[in-house]
């Protein structure tokens, strides 16, 4: 798509906002009436407008999503409703379809334009495939419930041989891929050398123009509802199909991934075993849009609940990350803490790259480590020590990648 509408979306977010519908798609048919190269949403750095955020992605995560299932992309042609398609019976505007045209134009727009909620700076690209090691198997599948559908790949290391074996779920960032997100991590890498299972799940366009996952939305924050009921979905038909090692079942995620991980702990404490949150937010940082955007500014106020014990998480953040603040990292150790005392201990380090990192450690009375923080210091909003193989990684950073799988390890439940 080398030219795109030029619409002001910032305007059609605020009439959508504000209920105006049929404004906004008013703006929409202008907009690709009179088509031409699109003004650019980004920065001077080629990442996302400090001025825009992402209002493509707003209205994304705004409307709800189309029939036909979440991995469904819908057939849809602005012109055919140019003429009052989306009219009730009255004349007046069908508040019920409206919202699905609206959702279902953005589907076919370029991701591109909008780098999403997530805020990752600069755009995905589309990366290929690592060559498997002989007899590894990186296989592509489905899972549907009544919330959707969700595609998947699933990375199986040559030494497995049918014995059981630890699973890690890895919730890629908006705008990535399942197949991106595991160059960048290099997680079949790790999974190749310590024989592990990798599971990828893939965000839906239809759910998100920019495949993030929806982790602000108050209904994709609960158990065995939305979104987590389909990751854990996932996670369980892995468990049925092939052989998990009992207790040993972890999550990680970047940024909207890591966020979703923080969820997934929390809702999932009998799945998983330990969590891992790069860049992300604490589960309930956000219940909608504005609280979304202002927990990414400024933290959030996320919901500590009635754990009684610690949920084993690692966590690494930039301290100059300007898409996602690091107090909100501060605030994924809080919640996993759950109210406890802790002994802590903290060390500071330098990775062979040169990024400097405070790395503090919160044990248990045992001396048993339950929580780690790696501060990185001068680091941005990207996976620390990942491939320049993917996106939105710094190699030069210490390698999180097998700090995860060392702390997961460490943490049978």
């Amino acid at each position: 798509m080398n030219a795109a509408p030029n619409i002001d979306m910032v305007e059609v977010t605020r009439l959508t906002r504000e209920g105006r519908l049929a404004e906004a798609m008013a703006l929409l048919r202008d907009g690709l009436n009179g088509s031409s190269p699109s003004t650019t949403l980004r920065g001077t750095d080629g990442g996302a407008s400090q001025d825009s955020v992402g209002p493509v992605a707003r209205i994304a995560a705004m409307v709800p999503p189309s029939g036909g299932g979440a991995g469904t992309k819908p057939n849809f042609n602005l012109q055919n409703h140019a003429a009052g398609a989306f009219k009730g019976p009255a004349g007046g505007l069908d508040q019920q379809r409206t919202p699905k045209v609206l959702r279902d134009f953005l589907d076919r727009m370029d991701p591109g334009l909008a780098p999403g909620l997530d805020g990752l700076v600069g755009l995905g690209q589309a990366r290929s495939s690592a060559p498997l090691p002989e007899g590894g198997r990186f296989e592509e599948k489905n899972f549907t419930n009544e919330a959707g559908s969700r595609a998947y790949k699933l990375y199986i290391p040559s030494g497995y041989t049918g014995e059981p074996v630890p699973l890690v779920v890895m919730l890629h960032g908006c705008t990535q891929s399942p197949d991106d997100f595991a160059a960048g991590t290099r997680m079949n890498e790790l999974a190749e050398e310590q024989t592990f299972l990798v599971a990828y799940p893939a965000q839906a366009q239809s759910a998100n123009v920019s495949k993030c996952w929806n982790w602000f939305n108050a209904a994709d924050q609960e158990r065995d509802r939305g979104e987590p009921s389909l990751i854990a979905g996932i996670t369980r038909q892995i468990m049925r199909d092939l052989s998990v090692a009992p207790g040993r079942v972890y999550v990680a995620g970047l940024s909207a991934g890591g966020a979703a991980a923080a969820i997934m702990g929390s809702a999932y404490p009998d799945i998983y075993a330990a969590v891992g949150v790069h860049s992300g937010l604490a589960c309930g940082a956000a219940r909608d849009m504005p609280s979304a955007f202002a927990a990414m500014r400024q933290g959030g106020t996320p919901h500590y609940g009635d754990a009684k014990r610690p949920v084993p998480t690692i966590v690494f953040h930039g301290d100059r990350d300007t898409t996602v603040n690091a107090v909100n990292g501060d605030q994924v150790v809080v919640q996993s803490r759950a109210g406890l005392d802790l002994r802590t201990t903290v060390s500071r380090g330098q990775a062979p790259g040169g990024i400097h990192y405070t790395r503090t450690v919160e044990s248990d009375d045992s001396g048993h480590p339950m929580l780690e923080h790696w501060v990185l210091h001068g680091a941005g909003h990207a996976w620390s020590g990942g491939s320049p193989n993917g996106s939105y990684t710094a190699p030069n950073g210490p390698d999180a990648s097998r700090e995860m799988i060392r702390f997961f390890l460490e943490h049978p439940k």
